[in-house]
């Protein structure tokens, strides 16, 4: 990540990781100048010197290939000349024998035995020569056979002996070569290594746990555990002085749902009326005649739920938000309370230190007026006057805006639905970073104004309808609370907000919905529109209707 104010920069794990990829990095570049220095020093000059050898060798070869087939030639030669004087020895007894047979013929002539002795003498001359030839070819041969084995080829094969050894020793100092190299970085390497290992004893696992838990909590109270209906007893539990106590969190504020629980991670959670109400009236004794008697004209708890629908709707379903993903708003309306709290304590101190720097600067600028009033020749008092303005105002607009965040109010928590009489509680905080917070509390009556201890709403009437996202009623709603300006706000007519002065108060028609605006209404209902939650005070309060 390229910021490191990121919360994942401060887990140790993190970190840890961080240091080992900086250490690998740092080995990665020890094994690169190791393969660097192989390169130009061992591979480059292996490859060059083996190629010389190479040739060396070729020529070497091409000498041994050269006296082998001048060997040859000279066995053919003696091979041709052993044969001619086979043969012409042949022709030379033959002619012997025919001078010698022809001799002892007394028929022949002394003409024939002439002329047959010069023929065998001819013979003889020639098988002679031919002797004389092989025999000085066979002299050759075998001199040259000498050479060959016990000069020629040696002397060759010693000179690939010397190239083999050469080549061998060349070999032996690119390994050496590569080891001093190797040498050479180890001890980077093995700080490298040992960073390693210190970012590895450097995991604290504890802290990273506790660290995520510290960040990521919403805040959310536990709720209380369930009591018990005893349904047998016929008790009005409406009326009971245990629906009264205190309660203990936002599950008991909200009631208990007779049908199924509440969990916190399901796929559909619907708050019905049931699961608003911490109470379950018992149907009223039927008279003789069998026929029920209602007390109410109208059904009085429809009615408190159709008039708190658009404001507290929103914010009972708390749990919800942790799997849905609201609209982001400047007053951090959208996080849970503890993320909420440390994200506005994050930006008051934000805003606290740019206003600081602006002090200063503009406690700076007054100095530096003061001396060019009392030396003029040090520079003119009138040119700061535009930085002293512009100072001023960035004051101004960051003490607003320090103040806009020093007071948010959050929306209603919980509520309960009493009877009888439907007394609505609303609890409202006013979260303020540099005091406690405030209480509100607001009650609401019957609508129709007829109740009494024994009146008890029918169950067959549809007052426990779901009261789901799905729930929206069209009727115009009267004032549900009122609010008081902490600081002026501009209105834009045409997009649907109004103005309105420090000091003032409204009457609210529909609070926040977690989208940061909130409606409300001129006190004369001269004008309607909306407002930013962050610019009022709620003071939440409803009278009494009946």
């Amino acid at each position: 990540r390229s910021s490191k104010d990121e919360p994942e920069c401060r887990l140790t794990s993190y970190q840890s990781f961080l240091d080992i990829l900086n250490e690998m990095n740092d080995y990665a570049g020890q094994r690169e100048l190791i393969a660097e220095n192989l390169m130009m020093n061992i591979c480059i000059d292996l490859t060059k010197y083996l190629q010389e050898l190479k040739q060396e060798r070729k020529t070497y070869l091409t000498e041994a290939k050269k006296a082998q087939q001048s060997l040859e030639s000279t066995y053919k030669q003696l091979d041709t000349s052993k044969k001619r004087f086979e043969r012409e020895w042949r022709e030379a007894e033959r002619a012997a024998q025919n001078a010698e047979k022809t001799d002892q013929d007394i028929n022949a002539t002394k003409a024939d035995v002439e002329k047959a002795k010069l023929h065998a003498n001819m013979k003889a001359h020639t098988a002679e020569d031919c002797k004389n030839d092989y025999a000085s070819q066979l002299q050759k041969y075998n001199k040259e056979q000498s050479q060959f084995y016990f000069n020629d080829m040696p002397d060759i094969f010693n000179k690939l002996q010397d190239l083999d050894e050469r080549r061998i020793r060349k070999l032996a100092q690119g390994y050496i070569l590569f080891s001093d190299t190797e040498k050479h970085v180890m001890p980077i390497i093995g700080k490298c290594l040992e960073g390693i290992t210190k970012a590895g004893t450097n995991v604290n696992e504890k802290n990273d746990t506790m660290f995520v838990i510290e960040q990521n909590k919403s805040g959310f109270e536990r709720p209380g555990d369930q009591e018990f209906e005893d349904y047998s007893q016929g008790i009005n539990r409406a009326s009971s002085d245990s629906s009264l106590g205190t309660p203990k969190g936002p599950m008991d504020l909200l009631g208990k749902n007779k049908s199924k629980n509440f969990w916190l991670f399901t796929r559909k959670s619907k708050f019905s009326s049931s699961m608003l109400t911490p109470f379950s009236s018992p149907p009223d004794p039927l008279p003789s005649n069998g026929s029920p008697s209602p007390k109410f004209s109208r059904e009085p708890l429809s009615y408190c739920l159709k008039e708190i629908n658009k404001t507290v709707k929103p914010r009972i379903s708390s749990f919800r938000t942790l799997r849905r993903s609201p609209t982001v708003t400047e007053d951090f309306a959208h996080l849970p309370p503890e993320q909420r709290r440390k994200r506005l304590q994050q930006k008051l101190e934000e805003i606290s230190k740019d206003l600081q720097k602006e002090v200063d600067q503009s406690e700076a600028l007054e100095k530096m007026k003061d001396v060019y009033e009392k030396n003029p020749q040090m520079g003119d008092p009138a040119s700061l006057a535009s930085q002293i303005s512009q100072t001023s105002l960035k004051m101004e607009r960051l003490k607003v805006e320090l103040n806009k965040y020093e007071v948010i109010p959050l929306s209603c928590v919980y509520f309960i639905l009493q009877g009888p009489g439907f007394i609505v509680k609303c609890n409202l905080r006013l979260l303020s970073l540099s005091r406690k917070p405030d209480i509100f509390v607001f009650f609401v009556s019957s609508p129709d104004g007829a109740h009494s201890d024994e009146s008890t709403p029918d169950p067959s009437q549809a007052i426990y309808a779901e009261f789901d996202d799905d729930f929206e009623d069209e009727e115009l709603v009267a004032p549900i609370g009122e609010c008081t300006a902490m600081y002026n706000f501009p209105g834009m007519p045409h997009e649907g907000t109004i103005s309105m002065q420090e000091g003032e108060v409204l009457a609210v028609v529909e609070e926040d919905k977690g989208d940061g605006w909130t409606r409300v209404r001129r006190n004369n209902g001269s004008g309607i529109g909306r407002i930013t939650t962050s610019v009022n005070c709620l003071q939440f309060f409803l009278l009494d209707r009946s």
